[in-house]
């Protein structure tokens, strides 16, 4: 038996003595790839390497892949319809990630998935193409578009409060699914990948295919302490605020939906995702690369998500180049010290393209945007220089 496997706590002894390390006391890289203690609820071991970076290893070299592909075998011929109709829910936007599970689950697997996504609230062209395409390939989808103007309203505040233009798109994201699956009966939803696990987070579900109970959960979990129903206290009332809610405890104990991740099942793995989804599925990258970082494939499809990576920049001092530079690394796609490049040259880029679009839609000048910037600076990562902001750390190479 592989001794990484014994047991520690219920747990992996590869994952030993893990811990946070404060992010308001100092910050601290990891030895393996470029994320930062920054990032919420992320550990480390005494070793100085990150929970992600420690769940790769886990899954490249632990993990038994064909088992794992055996179970979701198995978990479809448990659902799988027996009258051609709908037997399983995938969250999609369109993108490469989601069209590729729905296409794997179709193709391989014989189900026959709803795709339901919830509305971009600034779609960008490349965007609606490739919704279009993937649903032109043969899928069935259901569009949930709120109501603008609260949307607008409500992102704005929660940009405002918050720091996190995208939490409105996150209520919906995670709780439209079940609501749409409790209307047609559909017994399972399958979404992508466990960010915590993937990108930087707790590994307390590092053996586990489904959320937690009553998934809704999830969001309350990830962004904020804050459920939708808070933003009451702003002048937005419970009837605007119901598309954004979870069903109740009772639907979902009645309706008994599983909720699974995909990547639990097979690796998950962003390029071949791509790949799969540009030769089948119509997919097409961005002519350019996206702001804030280096490639040209990833979250295409909101004029507004240059803000929500770089709000992230300005209360962690990493962004979208870390993220995406962490997970290739932990793939062996580049080296550390690539990532390292590739973090100090794109990370914390402005979002310039789409600055006019996003003031229009935020109702907010510069002034205004800067001050919130400001707001959610935190002395651990900035310092005041010659009347400019400083990060006081970024990720350096090994000597």
């Amino acid at each position: 038996m592989d001794t990484r496997l014994s047991q520690t706590n219920g747990m992996p002894s590869l994952f030993k003595n893990l811990k946070i390390i404060n992010p308001d006391d100092k910050v601290v890289y990891c030895k393996r790839c470029v994320l930062s203690n920054q990032r919420p609820r992320t550990m480390f071991n005494d070793d100085g390497v990150c929970s992600p970076c420690l769940f790769s290893e886990y899954k490249h070299t632990i993990v038994d892949w064909n088992k794992r592909e055996k179970e979701l075998s198995d978990l479809c011929d448990k659902y799988r319809s027996k009258d051609g109709s709908w037997d399983i829910l995938v969250p999609s936007s369109g993108g490469k990630d989601s069209g590729y599970v729905a296409y794997t689950l179709k193709e391989k697997y014989g189900m026959r998935p709803l795709t339901v996504t919830w509305a971009s609230m600034l779609q960008t062209e490349i965007g609606k193409e490739n919704l279009e395409n993937f649903i032109n390939s043969g899928y069935d989808n259901i569009l949930i578009t709120p109501n603008g103007k609260i949307h607008r309203k409500l992102s704005k505040l929660t940009f405002t409060e918050f720091g996190d233009n995208f939490l409105p798109f996150s209520y919906g994201q995670v709780h439209m699914p079940l609501h749409i699956a409790i209307k047609y009966k559909i017994p399972l939803i399958m979404y992508g990948e466990n960010g915590e696990l993937e990108y930087g987070g707790d590994l307390k579900n590092y053996n586990k295919p489904t959320l937690d109970p009553a998934g809704h959960d999830y969001v309350l979990e990830k962004f904020t302490n804050h459920p939708p129903e808070y933003w009451k206290s702003y002048g937005i009332n419970m009837n605007e605020l119901k598309i954004y809610m979870p069903p109740s405890i009772e639907e979902l104990k009645q309706a008994n939906i599983q909720e699974h991740y995909f990547s639990y099942y097979e690796n998950w793995s962003p390029e071949k995702h791509y790949e799969v989804a540009r030769k089948y599925l119509g997919f097409k990258p961005s002519p350019t690369r996206s702001e804030g970082t280096y490639s040209n494939f990833a979250s295409l499809d909101d004029k507004t998500d240059g803000f929500h990576y770089y709000m992230a920049f300005i209360k962690f001092g990493i962004a979208r180049t870390t993220s995406d530079a962490a997970h290739q690394i932990r793939d062996s796609i580049i080296t550390r010290d690539e990532g390292v490049d590739l973090v100090r040259k794109y990370d914390g880029e402005f979002p310039a393209k789409y600055l006019k679009d996003f003031l229009e839609c935020f109702e907010m000048n510069m002034d205004t945007l800067f001050k919130i910037f400001d707001k959610f600076r935190r002395s651990i990562i900035w310092k005041r220089e010659n009347d400019q902001w400083i990060l006081r750390q970024q990720v350096t190479k090994l000597t």
